[in-house]
């Protein structure tokens, strides 16, 4: 009887740590986006510093760039804003160059639009940057870039990145994304797969708020 006693505590002290482990990775999975994430109503959508075009296809991050725009304004719930203006939120897109080194360009006026025209779900938005736009991280912590386009071997993903920053901060991007999403495509148009998995991050986030008091 002892013995029978002793190998079931043994077997009830073996499986409990299995059992918290699969706990801590049930809170892992469904915890939730900070609140000025979910309360913010305005973005800027960005291509990452350190994105580099590749050479077959050298507007490929701008691409990017206005078809997370587009697929914002289609949600409605973020309003997209030009360079220069204050948002609550910091979206840099990177588009992967479907390899882990490969040539790109970077520098030139090729990611620059003093103005935008983009047609949406509910009408034609139309924008200009204001001003100069300020830097989104510190100039003295990264490397000084020249006026014309250079070509260089980049290493990076070889697929398609969408961070969110808050961009409450001086220096946004030089922070850590407070969400981030990797795929293949996952910029392209018509789908735009990474801003429908940032929607439901953030509906998923808002169901594990904890009610209202009446």
């Amino acid at each position: 009887m002892r013995a029978r006693l002793s190998w079931f505590l043994l077997l009830i002290l073996l499986v409990s740590p299995a059992l918290n482990a699969k706990d801590k990775d049930k809170d892992k999975k469904k915890s939730s986006l900070p609140e000025l994430v979910l309360r913010a109503r305005t973005v800027l959508v960005v291509i990452h510093p350190d994105a580099g075009e590749p050479l077959h296809q050298p507007t490929a991050n701008a691409t990017a760039r206005e078809n997370v725009e587009q697929a914002l304004m289609n949600w409605g719930r973020l309003q997209p804003v030009m360079d220069g203006q204050v948002a609550d939120l910091v979206i840099a897109v990177r588009t992967g160059t479907g390899r882990m080194v490969g040539p790109t360009v970077k520098g030139g006026p090729i990611d620059t639009r003093p103005t935008v025209m983009q047609p949406t779900d509910t009408g034609i938005r139309i924008g200009a940057q204001q001003g100069h736009a300020p830097p989104l991280n510190d100039p003295g912590m990264s490397s000084p870039r020249g006026g014309g386009p250079r070509i260089s071997n980049e290493v990076g993903s070889s697929e398609d990145s969408f961070e969110v920053y808050l961009g409450t901060s001086q220096y946004p991007l030089d922070s850590s994304p407070v969400w981030r999403y990797v795929a293949r495509d996952c910029l392209r148009a018509p789908t735009v797969s990474a801003v429908e998995q940032f929607r439901k991050a953030i509906a998923e986030s808002e169901k594990l708020k904890p009610p209202k008091n009446p």
